[in-house]
């Protein structure tokens, strides 16, 4: 389950525009969005083919949906969360399907073998979602809480306490922290 959260919160991060350690992340022209929701896919599964712009812009609709719950989760409202992963769930039709291919043993999947890359993706996503929210787990996910940044993550860690995006968004924060109590200091 994890993977396939991961993969939404890189898709998130990728497709949707915001800000990204304090710098503006604008919305990605056509050209380049193919390429990068296959970067973003590729986050959890290394060997996706390349997409189609169909499939991309396909794929960023689903990321603004998932950019929803994660910042929904963020503000403490799971309700709204669940609401709108119940929404996705209907929207791909998700549903438990074993399936083996590429060589690989049965696994569990949650779309059927004719939906398109970019629905698959987005039920397994969803599913995974719906885990996180219906569980004890929803603390994991959120929005990061740096100034000027509002990049998604998925925490793995031990102890549950991730709050920021990334490395560089945490040090930002502590580097500021810093400067300002010395500031007070002196």
């Amino acid at each position: 389950m994890d993977t396939v959260v991961i993969v939404a919160a890189s898709l998130v991060n990728t497709l949707t525009p915001g800000e990204d350690g304090g710098h503006p992340y604008p919305p990605l022209d056509e050209d380049r969005l193919p390429a990068a929701a296959t970067a973003a896919l590729r986050a959890g599964r290394p060997d996706t083919r390349d997409l189609s712009l169909l499939e991309a812009r396909e794929l960023h609709r689903f990321a603004m949906a998932f950019r929803a719950v994660f910042a929904a989760v963020a503000l403490s409202d799971v309700d709204t969360a669940a609401r709108q992963v119940n929404e996705l769930l209907a929207a791909t039709g998700a549903h438990p399907w074993l399936d083996r291919h590429d060589g690989e043993p049965w696994h569990l999947h949650f779309h059927g073998a004719q939906d398109s890359l970019a629905t698959g993706w987005a039920a397994g996503c969803a599913t995974g979602l719906a885990v996180v929210l219906g569980s004890d787990l929803h603390g994991r996910i959120g929005v990061c809480t740096a100034p000027r940044c509002d990049r998604v993550y998925v925490d793995t860690s031990r102890n549950g306490t991730r709050r920021f995006c990334s490395t560089a968004c945490q040090n930002r924060v502590k580097a500021a922290a810093f400067r300002a109590r010395r500031a007070t200091v002196g």
